[in-house]
């Protein structure tokens, strides 16, 4: 008895998380880039960025500052996001599209802004990024 109790509070816990598809942490390995989101609510706490509260979530890692999630949309099987830099002096418009249980991808749009620092120069990143959902 107590085992049917554990199963089912573990498929409670994955029906719900299944049921929020745009709640997630994710990692381009190769470009060490991660992107975290909550489009459901703001929840997430940018690093550096605490002063202003909970967002929907950010871009960061192996970039040049970290871009924040100003406005979205969810279409079908994939999210429109609105990206600012912490400066607040550049946009990026993206889209999060899922390719499998625990692959997305993150294509810019339009002209790329988001770049790394390599050495004393700035260079724009790829504008397509594979991602790979973290573990919870």
């Amino acid at each position: 008895m107590r085992h049917f109790f554990a199963l089912l509070a573990l498929s409670l816990c994955l029906a719900i998380h299944a049921g929020k598809p745009w709640k997630l942490s994710l990692t381009d390995p190769k470009e060490k880039i991660t992107l975290d989101i909550d489009l459901y609510e703001e929840s997430i706490e940018v690093p550096g960025m605490e002063m202003f509260g909970p967002m929907n979530g950010y871009l960061g890692g192996n970039i040049y500052g970290v871009w924040t999630v100003t406005s979205f949309q969810i279409k079908k099987d994939k999210a429109i996001l609105r990206l600012s830099n912490d400066m607040g002096s550049e946009t990026q418009e993206a889209e999060l599209t899922q390719t499998s249980d625990s692959t997305y991808t993150l294509k810019l749009l339009g002209s790329t802004v988001v770049k790394r620092a390599e050495g004393r120069k700035l260079h724009k990143i790829t504008p397509t990024l594979k991602m790979i959902k973290n573990r919870d």
